[in-house]
């Protein structure tokens, strides 16, 4: 495992590739921008990328179980906050202007990084790992920490540096005269800053780790300093110089990595605080495709900063089944059931955790979705135009066995046409081993197919929105009736009104 990856199994080509369609449809935007909103902007783009295949999956789905465990998180969060050290010393290295300072913040950021790996090997010596690829970093990570040239760069980096903190010089200003002479002080720098005498008469400062930019003053000290003391200059100066490309490639990519299963870590465990659980899900292909109080997350952020509740819904496929055909009235809850859905397998395809009590989700190649949309005035073209458009390249022959959401699709055609079309597409998609759900109005759709299922957006005995989802015949659409309820319009309720 050569180019290893934290994220995958084999190399993926993780590029700057267009956002899919279905991050829009399924409000998958809202949930990742709000996942990745307290980490660096990179994160985020590894939310865009399935891993390669199921293997893959698989990988990715292990290690988050890891990372899940006591100890486990803890370390990785810890271990990231001194990376963070090692990155803002490069930082730094850059800024300044002094070669000797370059020298010393470079050093230092060495030194962050001997620190942050160390650490983590230890503590992750104390957690039992399981999956493959945590196993291979520690095993990695080991091999690397008990090299000779490992263990060289540590023990130069960290002489140099104590050195350094013992290293005081005073500059004397007297009689229109400037004197600079060196001073040692065992012990901490700072702890000697707490105690520094007179500091009417005395300033203490750092010239390696101050301002980016040295006055005048202090360059021309560090050229007395360095002419009194050239082997310690010197050996910063080659020190540095040898370690101008520290460290591992796999050590770097695990840094850049590794953010990406944290941060939905960090997600869940303000979601569990308020009480809002997401679960592992199993991906036994034997086992019906299944999902146990199965909720749309992006709708539940959303209640959660409103004190609202949310509908959760049990859904299943059965033996031989492959595509729902949801009707039911309007705002009774069909999107919200079918984004749920994409989600689900979403989450699950990702290697993380899904909204749900329990799930049992079978592998897809990929992710289709058809939302309605509007008539493009810039285009020019009609509303039905620009959603054949759309649909025809998720229509391909080579976009079998992927899951597909569609919804409220050829609702500007007529509706013996739009029948016919809906009957088309779900038996393209059916022939093409995909599972699925289609939002419609069209009752018709619900017996297109032997493999179609019905479900109907439920009404209580007042005619009103429930929000469950529930396998029923189709039936006229209640959506008249549900509005005149809903805004008491009866003949009785107008007549007790006038």
């Amino acid at each position: 495992m050569a180019d290893f990856s934290i994220l995958d199994k084999l190399e993926s080509p993780h590029t700057d590739a267009p956002r899919p369609a279905f991050y829009v449809d399924l409000n998958l935007d809202q949930i990742i921008d709000k996942i990745t909103a307290p980490w660096k902007p990179f994160v985020k783009k590894f939310y865009l990328y399935f891993p390669r295949n199921e293997e893959c999956e698989t990988y990715r789905r292990e290690v988050y179980g890891d990372v899940k465990r006591q100890g486990c998180y803890e370390a990785l969060c810890a271990f990231l906050e001194e990376t963070e050290k090692m990155e803002a010393a490069q930082k730094q290295e850059e800024a300044v202007g002094s070669p000797l300072q370059k020298y010393v913040w470079h050093l230092w950021a060495v030194s962050h990084y001997c620190k942050a790996f160390d650490d983590l090997a230890e503590r992750l010596g104390q957690v039992e790992l399981t999956s493959e690829g945590m196993r291979e970093f520690q095993r990695k990570l080991e091999e690397h920490l008990g090299s000779n040239a490992y263990k060289a760069m540590k023990e130069e980096t960290e002489n140099i540096l104590r050195q350094l903190m013992d290293f005081r010089f005073v500059i004397t200003y007297a009689k229109d005269r400037i004197s600079v002479s060196a001073q040692t002080s065992a012990g901490d720098y700072e702890a000697f800053m707490e105690k520094g005498g007179d500091r009417d008469r005395i300033k203490l400062k750092s010239p390696f780790l101050t301002s980016p930019n040295l006055s005048d003053l202090e360059n021309e000290c560090l050229k007395i300093l360095g002419a009194k003391n050239p082997k310690l200059f010197s050996s910063i100066k080659t020190v540095a110089e040898k370690l101008e490309n520290f460290g591992e490639e796999f050590c770097f990519r695990f840094i850049r990595e590794i953010p990406y299963y944290l941060s939905f870590r960090a997600f869940q465990l303000e979601l569990q605080e308020k009480g809002c659980m997401l679960r592992t899900p199993t991906t036994d292909r034997s086992k019906p495709m299944e999902a146990r109080g199965l909720y749309d997350l992006a709708l539940t952020l959303v209640a959660l900063r409103e004190g609202r509740k949310v509908v959760s819904n049990d859904v299943y496929y059965g033996e031989g089944e492959s595509f729902f055909v949801l009707t039911g009235p309007n705002q009774g809850g069909k999107t919200t059931f079918a984004r749920s859905l994409g989600q689900l397998v979403f989450f699950t395809k990702m290697g993380f955790d899904v909204p749900a009590d329990a799930a049992n989700v079978w592998y897809f190649r990929n992710i289709l979705t058809h939302f309605s949309v509007e008539e493009s005035i810039e285009t020019g073209r009609g509303k039905l135009k620009e959603e054949l458009i759309r649909l025809a390249p998720m229509m391909e022959d080579t976009e079998e066995n992927a899951f597909v959401v569609i919804n409220e699709l050829f609702t500007t055609a007529a509706t013996y046409d739009a029948e016919i079309m809906g009957k088309k597409v779900l038996s393209h998609f059916i022939d093409q081993n995909c599972l699925g759900i289609y939002v419609t109005h069209l009752k018709e759709l619900a017996g297109a197919h032997p493999k179609v299922v019905s479900l109907r957006a439920m009404l209580n005995e007042a005619r009103l929105q429930t929000f469950k989802i529930a396998r029923s015949e189709a039936e006229e659409s209640a959506c008249a009736a549900n509005q005149v309820n809903k805004y008491r319009l009866t003949y009785e309720q107008l007549k007790e009104r006038l």
